[in-house]
């Protein structure tokens, strides 16, 4: 590809991008760009650059711009299509690269709102949504809240989790293999019972019935029942023995924690729960919690939070609660 027509799809993938992050996105307006993607490898990394490019560099630009933190000459440009070109990517982005850190730093984002990835994705669930999916390859997919995820073929045996946690169920006759994409992991199986959870490049692969090969790269490793493995950018960890019913309570309509760092429980609650749940103190983080709790009344723990610590919250507007 030329350097004209490569800027061309640069420029076409931003565009769809800056659509995506505009609040105006039609059900039509996904498949159109659904379409665009699958037209070629380069249109589908095209897009991926976009993406992340826009991830990093136009929130915290508009933070700047508010404070008065950008010079005059790219303060007056529209953070737009034309802003965002590859050359103002090299120069404009980089050059700004320390106080867009810093900004991103000192107002870290709270995951209020979905991704743009996300909100491309073929199926999504919302804060406190389940959903239970049948795919034409007798594949049954369970959706966990705020899980976002794609069909890369049309016989929906080839799915990319983007964020979330999802229970599929490979009931394949045929030896039709199921591959699930997650970060940088690869899991495939003919008949299995498995559950993927994805957060950032950090997955989590739990194996129910059946067997499940996971492969990161040159490292790969099969999963039986009551076995999980966790990979991120460092590799394959060791797979590890684990309790179903724990890793599947969800699926119930529940959550179990046994002695749980809050931290991890706050990190939970807000998966189910409208808003933010923020801890205050690092000591409080450390603290731990056991009990079953219902997924459609998550209040009830910051109410178990106050009984056993005596935790105060202050509630804000926009759901966002503060635990001190």
């Amino acid at each position: 590809m030329d350097d004209r027509a490569e800027g061309e799809l640069r420029g076409e993938a931003v565009g769809w991008v800056q659509h995506l992050d505009s609040g105006r996105v039609t059900p039509a307006d996904l498949q159109a760009l659904k379409r665009w993607r699958s037209r070629s490898p380069d249109h589908e990394a095209a897009f991926a650059d976009a993406l992340r490019l826009w991830k990093e560099f136009t929130p915290a630009a508009r933070g700047m711009r508010e404070r008065g933190q950008l010079s005059p000459a790219l303060a007056a440009r529209p953070l737009s299509h034309s802003a965002l070109s590859r050359r103002a990517a090299i120069g404009g982005a980089l050059a700004a690269v320390s106080a867009v850190a810093a900004y991103a730093m000192v107002s870290p984002p709270l995951d209020l709102w979905p991704s743009a990835a996300e909100l491309a994705a073929d199926y999504r669930t919302l804060t406190g949504e389940q959903r239970q999916l049948e795919l034409p390859s007798d594949v049954s997919m369970h959706l966990n809240s705020q899980t976002s995820v794609a069909l890369r073929g049309d016989d929906g045996a080839r799915v990319e989790l983007i964020s979330g946690e999802a229970s599929f169920v490979s009931k394949s006759q045929q030896e039709r293999r199921l591959v699930v994409l997650a970060a940088d992991g690869i899991m495939t199986t003919s008949q299995a019972h498995f559950d993927v959870r994805r957060a950032g490049h950090s997955v989590c692969v739990t194996c129910v019935g059946g067997n499940v090969n996971v492969t990161l790269g040159s490292q790969a490793t099969m999963l039986g029942p009551g076995q999980q493995v966790r990979y991120d950018d460092r590799g394959l960890q060791p797979v590890a023995s684990i309790d179903i019913e724990f890793v599947t309570a969800w699926q119930q309509g529940v959550l179990i924690f046994r002695s749980t760092p809050l931290a991890e429980v706050v990190e939970e609650i807000n998966r189910y729960r409208s808003g933010r749940v923020i801890l205050m103190d690092r000591e409080l983080a450390r603290k731990s919690i056991s009990g079953r709790f219902r997924i459609d009344h998550m209040d009830d723990i910051l109410v178990r939070l106050n009984q056993a610590f005596g935790i105060t919250s202050r509630a804000l507007p926009g759901g966002i609660v503060l635990l001190s």
